[in-house]
Order: structure tokens, then C-alpha cells, then sequence
């Protein structure tokens, strides 16, 4: 038995209007909302819904504020046809803007799945993600958060990938994330000026190899800029577990102790503020803590985390628009950055004075 598919009122619109624009009534532009509405008898709402649908789908063209949408018809643009796009993280499968993701991707036509191992399982090795993507289904791929060699292997195949976020600068590979560099020289730029000096940022290795990326390279140049020497005291080198994570800040509070901390993710945020809480250090007083993300659970805390903001909605946006091309045969190697902004909270406070 098939399932029974289910259409809300916007979907018949766009079902209705897409088969229209392929008839080639309208011509290259799509009718307003307003005339939309009255020819066929729904709400503005729903007429609005509907052109937004034909949007993430590719069939319609946005053109700005009071014009109207510019159709593609796959007489233009080579025939639609539905991807299995497999979708590979680094090791959180669940997070909000993936789940929404999916939906989007699903909303335009198209069979998103995750695989059903991580790039952490695979150890972040490009010979073994090779074997594992050898024997998976899948007409395209997003890749989250992907190291320098990952994202590189997969720029090189003929399958269509996408770099959402990692190092996928100077590849040719569709991407897009944020852009977080102006946001950590910020970030560093405020911990200077409350006299900080013993500054950490800490950060997955693919962040820091085969070079720093371009956030870390950011918080590397305001650290010169200022004066203040840099090293592997700065961005420290730590073997990617619970267990090295703890011998690094071992080692980092056993001589000379930071008196700020840059966590890249928030579990590594998380993960360091119980090991300062076991030392007995409070914060900011003793030691102050910046994230370089957010995360729902930060709207719950007090004192308020310091942190990094951007909007995901530009970011899914965008790997729909490269999914709808891909499905027509289009190349799409474009890559967008995101603007993000430092937030600061009641993590970050003044050096303590001795």
C-alpha cells in the first residue's frame, strides 16, 4: 500500500501554478499575489505560501520588492527531477537547522536522509569516508562541517556535493556558513581591552590543520596587532576525546592559567566550564569563557554566555537553491558566507586584579 500523501491548500496552489508555468501561460513572469488570489480563490496568505513553495523549488525567481517572479521552466532549465541527498555531520545528527533542513529539502521534492555513520565514526579519514560513500544511494550530498581533506576528496567526485560549513575555502565546492572572522576579532578585541592577555582558543583539529582557518587566523592576527606573542599556548594542539580535552586543560591551568577561554562548539564550552567549576575558579571573576556558537540551552542560562550569533535561515536557504539546481542539471560551485556578531554576556568580565 502506498502512503497517502497529504496536500495543505498551498501545495494545491503550487501544484496548480506549477503546471501552469510549464504550460507556458504566463510566459517568463509569474502573476502577482494579489491577482493570484482573486483568479483562483484563496487567501493572499495561502497565494503568498504557494509562490513561496515554487521558490525553494526553482521554479520560480525571486526579483525584489514589488516585481514580479521570474519563472523557470524545465524547457529552460532541463527537467526536474527528485535527488536522494545523503547528508553527512561531523557527529550531531539532531540539531535544530538540520532537522529543519530536511524539512525544507523534503518540502521541495527531495528524499534527504542522514547516513548512518558521522564523520567522527569515520574517523575523518578521506580513505575511509571514500569506502563508506562507495556504498551508499544517493544523487548528492551535503557534508557538515567537513575538514580540509574531506571536503577536498569530495569537490574531486561526480556526484554533487555541498560544504555546509568547514574548510572549504579555495575548493571548488558549493558552500556556505557563516562568516565568523569578524566576529572572533571581536570577540578578542573586547578580552583585550578588559586586559587580558593569556588568551586560549580552543578548537577541533580541523579547524587548526593543515593551517588555522580563517576565524582562528582572525583571533591570531588581533593577538599580534595588540602585541601580544602567539603561540601553541594561543591555539593549542589536544587529542580529540573527553579524556584529551581534560589533559589539555589540565595542562593549560598548571603553570600559567588563562584568564580567558574561546570554546569553538558548545560542548567544548560546556565541557570546560565543568572543569573550571572542579578547580574552584569562578567565572568571569577568575576566568572567562566565550563561545564561538550558540545553542538553545544558552537562552536558559545565568550569567548569559558570551557568544557567537548568526541566522541559519540564509544558510538552509541556500543549500535548497543548490539542491533545485543540481535537480536541473545546473553547476553550482557558489559560495556564501552568512554575517554573524559577537554577543556579549556575563561569561566575559575583567581580568581579576592580584
Amino acid at each position: 500500500m502506498h502512503p497517502i500523501r497529504l496536500v495543505s491548500a498551498a501545495g494545491q496552489v503550487a501544484d496548480y501554478l506549477r503546471g501552469e508555468a510549464e504550460r507556458g501561460r504566463w510566459g517568463e513572469k509569474m502573476p502577482g499575489v494579489g491577482w493570484l488570489a482573486a483568479e483562483l480563490g484563496v487567501n493572499r496568505k495561502t497565494a503568498e505560501a504557494a509562490l513561496r513553495q515554487l521558490e525553494r523549488e526553482g521554479v520560480l525567481v525571486a526579483q525584489g520588492v514589488g516585481r514580479q517572479r521570474r519563472i523557470v521552466t524545465t524547457m529552460q532549465a532541463g527537467a526536474v527531477r527528485p535527488l536522494r541527498v545523503a547528508i553527512l555531520v561531523t557527529d550531531d545528527q539532531n540539531a535544530d537547522y538540520l532537522i529543519e533542513l530536511r524539512h525544507l529539502l523534503e518540502l521541495a521534492g527531495h528524499f534527504p536522509f542522514n547516513t548512518n555513520q558521522t564523520l567522527v565514526d569515520l574517523g575523518m579519514d578521506a580513505g575511509r569516508v571514500a569506502r563508506f560513500v562507495s556504498r551508499i544511494e544517493a544523487d548528492a550530498w551535503v557534508i557538515v562541517a567537513g575538514s580540509l581533506e574531506i571536503l577536498d576528496w569530495f569537490s574531486r567526485q561526480p556526484q554533487p556535493a555541498f560544504a555546509m560549513f568547514g574548510r572549504r575555502e579555495g575548493l571548488p565546492i558549493a558552500a556556505t556558513g557563516p562568516d565568523k572572522a569578524s566576529a572572533f576579532a571581536a570577540a578578542t578585541r573586547q578580552l583585550i581591552g578588559l586586559g587580558h592577555r593569556r588568551i586560549s582558543l580552543l578548537c577541533r583539529q580541523q579547524r587548526r590543520l593543515p593551517q588555522p582557518g580563517f576565524p582562528e587566523r582572525a583571533f591570531l592576527d588581533e593577538l599580534a596587532a595588540h602585541g601580544i606573542p602567539s603561540g601553541s599556548y594561543n591555539l593549542p594542539e589536544w587529542q580529540e576525546s573527553k579524556e584529551g580535552f581534560g589533559v589539555l586543560l589540565d595542562s593549560l591551568f598548571s603553570v600559567t592559567p588563562p584568564t580567558a577561554l574561546i570554546l569553538d562548539e558548545a560542548f567544548l564550552f560546556n565541557a570546560a566550564l565543568y572543569h573550571v567549576i572542579g578547580r574552584k575558579l569562578r567565572v568571569p571573576h577568575d576566568v572567562s569563557l566565550i563561545c564561538t556558537d550558540t545553542d538553545p540551552t544558552f537562552d536558559w542560562c545565568q550569567p548569559s554566555v558570551a557568544h557567537i550569533r548568526w541566522d541559519t535561515r540564509p544558510v538552509l536557504r541556500r543549500i535548497v537553491r543548490w539542491a533545485a539546481n543540481v535537480s536541473r542539471g545546473i553547476e553550482d560551485l557558489r559560495q556564501t558566507l552568512t554575517p554573524s556578531e559577537f554577543v556579549p554576556g556575563g561569561t566575559l568580565g575583567p581580568v581579576a586584579e592580584k
